[in-house]
């Protein structure tokens, strides 16, 4: 039987989903794993490379049909921490924005703030100087002291729609056996209920802690209310 083919994405935020598959004997023997940027791992489920990964929701919208695989998600019921608009003005006041080349879903997540809850018409560019940009993952930590203004996205979210959000969820094209999908989730499961386990050795940045970041801004369960946030981000994403 060939293994099946999972791409994860290489930020330090899914280390404890990481922990969890590698730490299942039964499971590890099944899959062939990979670790990508999140636009990577879409790609790669889109172009059949992947049988599932875990994919930035903006990228649901090009898919034609999806099964979601388990019930756990990268998300937050609040800030964050790692996803953010920086900027050098007052978030009125910017007058363009840079997007992030690897993650389509907090581009359109800044780009629906900014239209729904600052109301703040701006140029959008891929490259070049902007008042604005951008910026996500491990590339933020230690990164808010450093410039004048910082704009946490699942904050902002939050305070506009009341609901928390999923940045990205384990999804695949095609159903898979049942077996797996159990196996899988238990995995998910053992290694999200100890996600302090994989901060040390993790580098040390100034004015970012590990254990609030995984225990307070991160929130791994893809609830009810997180999958009623997906379909709301995907209608005002499709509509920009």
């Amino acid at each position: 039987m060939s293994k099946i083919r999972i791409s994860a994405v290489s930020y330090t935020n899914t280390l404890p989903f990481l922990q969890g598959i590698k730490a299942s004997a039964a499971l590890i023997e099944q899959i062939d794993l990979s670790v990508d940027y999140p636009s990577e791992c879409a790609r790669k489920v889109l172009a059949d490379e992947a049988d599932m990964g875990i994919i930035p929701i903006a990228a649901l919208a090009s898919l034609e049909d999806y099964q979601l695989i388990g019930d756990y998600c990268i998300g937050s019921d609040g800030a964050v921490d790692s996803v953010f608009i920086f900027s050098e003005k007052p978030i009125h006041a910017i007058k363009s924005l840079r997007l992030d080349p690897e993650s389509r879903t907090s581009n359109g997540l800044a780009r629906i703030l900014l239209k729904h809850f600052w109301k703040v018409d701006v140029d959008v560019v891929t490259e070049g100087e902007a008042d604005a940009y951008v910026l996500i993952g491990d590339r933020t930590f230690g990164k808010k002291g450093t410039v004048p203004y910082a704009y946490d996205l699942g904050q902002y979210w939050k305070e506009m729609t009341g609901l928390p959000f999923a940045y990205a969820v384990w999804a695949a094209k095609k159903p898979l056996p049942a077996a797996f999908v159990e196996a899988f989730n238990t995995a998910l499961a053992e290694g999200v209920s100890q996600p302090e386990k994989v901060i040390p050795g993790l580098p040390i940045y100034a004015d970012f802690d590990y254990k609030k970041y995984f225990t307070v801004h991160l929130d791994y369960h893809l609830t009810a209310e997180k999958r009623e946030a997906i379909a709301r981000y995907l209608t005002l994403y499709k509509a920009l």
